[in-house]
C-alpha cells in the first residue's frame, strides 16, 4: 500500500502519463511557434527571420505554461524566475540542437539532413527534460 499524498501536493505521475505530458507540451509549442510564424510572414508580410524570434518567444511560453501543468503536474504559484529558468534550458536546449545536427552532418557528411535532425532532436530532448526536471520545476515534493 502506497503512502497518502499530503495536502496541496500532486499525486505521483504514472510514467505514461509523465512521457505523454512532455510529448503533449512539446506538441502545443510546436504547433504555437509554427502558427504564429505562419499568421505573421503568410498573414502580415513580417521577414521570416524576425517573425521566427516572435514565434519562438511565443511558443516558449506556451511551452512553459503547458510543462507546469501537463508533465510536472507543478502546484505552486508560476512566476517570473521559474520562466526565466525555463527559457535558459528552453535556450540552451536549442543550442545543443544545432551544435548536435552541425556536428553530425560535419562528422558524417553523406548524412541526411533530416536524419540529423533527428539525432540532434533526440540529444536535445535529453538536455530539455533533464533542464525542467532538475531545474525548473523541481524534484518531486518540491512542486
Amino acid at each position: 500500500m502506497s503512502d497518502p499524498v499530503p495536502p496541496g501536493e500532486p499525486a505521483p505521475l504514472g510514467l505514461t502519463r509523465h512521457v505523454g505530458g512532455f510529448a503533449a507540451s512539446g506538441a502545443i509549442a510546436f504547433t504555437v511557434d509554427a502558427t504564429v510564424l505562419a499568421l505573421l510572414t503568410r498573414g502580415l508580410g513580417v521577414d521570416p527571420l524576425l517573425a521566427r524570434l516572435a514565434a519562438i518567444a511565443v511558443a516558449m511560453v506556451a511551452g512553459w505554461r503547458a510543462h507546469r501543468r501537463l508533465t510536472f503536474a507543478v502546484t505552486r504559484p508560476a512566476s517570473l524566475g521559474e520562466f526565466l529558468s525555463y527559457a535558459a534550458v528552453a535556450w540552451t536546449s536549442a543550442a545543443v540542437n544545432y551544435a548536435a545536427f552541425a556536428a553530425i552532418l560535419l562528422l558524417r557528411p553523406g548524412t541526411d539532413p533530416l536524419a540529423a535532425l533527428v539525432g540532434a532532436s533526440l540529444v536535445a530532448m535529453t538536455v530539455s527534460y533533464l533542464g525542467m526536471r532538475f531545474g525548473v520545476f523541481g524534484k518531486p515534493g518540491t512542486r
